[in-house]
């Protein structure tokens, strides 16, 4: 009767504890989706409302009557499609190119033994202490020589591979592949673009794919060295389209500003869905390999 007692005494001890945990983990789930969600409602909310509604003290928190107005003025004035467009263009580009060759590079000072490795290495990671305002200057004027003014090469070709990009994936190889592994592929006769290719990149997908999402990530958000390099009135990328919506000279137009936005977002964000699937589904099956 004692344990039987016991065994009472304690489920019901514990029935309040999981419930109270779980009403708090459902009321922190509510209050982060209510953050991560809130802003995308208010660009809809700024984007289809007057200056004046969006003024007003306390302001308003529905969407108005003006989402087809300021739609038509974005995608048939400031023509915010092919900003996007151009933009997806360079990010997708730069995500691909960082995949490889920070991939490739980071397996080559990982695994592969030549004359001058460390100091390659080391010489790398001085360039990440550099800051990369300080770097502008010296590419506009190669740039300009090269002839690729208002080009898209002049914005693809210096962010092809990062410098941390690079570090990143050469920590992940060393730390995933271990030298037994790589050895044995070289006694069977692979060749090292066959290790690469059917060894190391298979086990450092997960991160190679994280790095191309931070590198489609940065240059979606790129706004300095396009907006020195490019023309904007005849090429533009998305944030340069966001920035150039003014109804005058000085006068930002928020509206359309929160409508482009809202549509330079999405992207993002269907990219992420796509890209997060697959991100799962490598993880998983390296966990199954280990």
């Amino acid at each position: 009767m004692s344990t039987l007692t016991g065994k009472k005494s304690t489920s019901l001890t514990e029935k309040p504890e999981f419930r109270i945990g779980s009403v708090l983990a459902y009321i922190t789930l509510g209050v982060t989706t209510f953050l991560v969600v809130f802003p995308f409602w208010w660009m809809l909310v700024v984007a289809s409302n007057e200056k004046n509604e969006i003024a007003k003290n306390p302001p308003r928190f529905i969407i108005g009557d003006q989402l087809p107005v300021t739609f038509d003025v974005i995608f048939q004035y400031a023509n915010i499609s092919r900003a996007i467009a151009i933009s997806f263009i360079i990010s997708i580009s730069m995500a691909v190119s960082h995949i490889f060759f920070c991939t490739f590079a980071g397996y080559a000072f990982a695994k592969l033994k030549f004359k001058g490795q460390k100091q390659f290495f080391a010489f790398i990671l001085l360039t990440m202490m550099v800051p990369g305002q300080l770097g502008i200057i010296p590419m506009y004027i190669l740039v300009t020589r090269l002839g690729w003014n208002n080009d898209l090469k002049a914005i693809i070709v210096p962010g092809l591979v990062s410098a941390f990009g690079v570090f990143w994936m050469r920590q992940s190889i060393s730390a995933v592949i271990t030298d037994e592994v790589i050895q044995a592929a070289r006694i069977d006769g692979a060749s090292p673009w066959q290790i690469y290719t059917k060894i190391v990149f298979p086990l450092v997908r997960p991160t190679a794919l994280v790095m191309g999402l931070f590198s489609f990530l940065g240059a979606w958000n790129d706004f300095l060295w396009p907006m020195l390099i490019l023309d904007g009135d005849k090429m533009l990328t998305v944030q340069m389209a966001i920035a150039q919506m003014k109804e005058q000279a000085y006068i930002v137009n928020h509206a359309a500003q929160m409508g482009a936005a809202f549509f330079a977002t999405l992207p993002l964000i269907i990219l992420f869905f796509l890209v997060s699937k697959q991100l799962v589904k490598g993880v998983m099956e390296g966990a199954i390999k280990g």
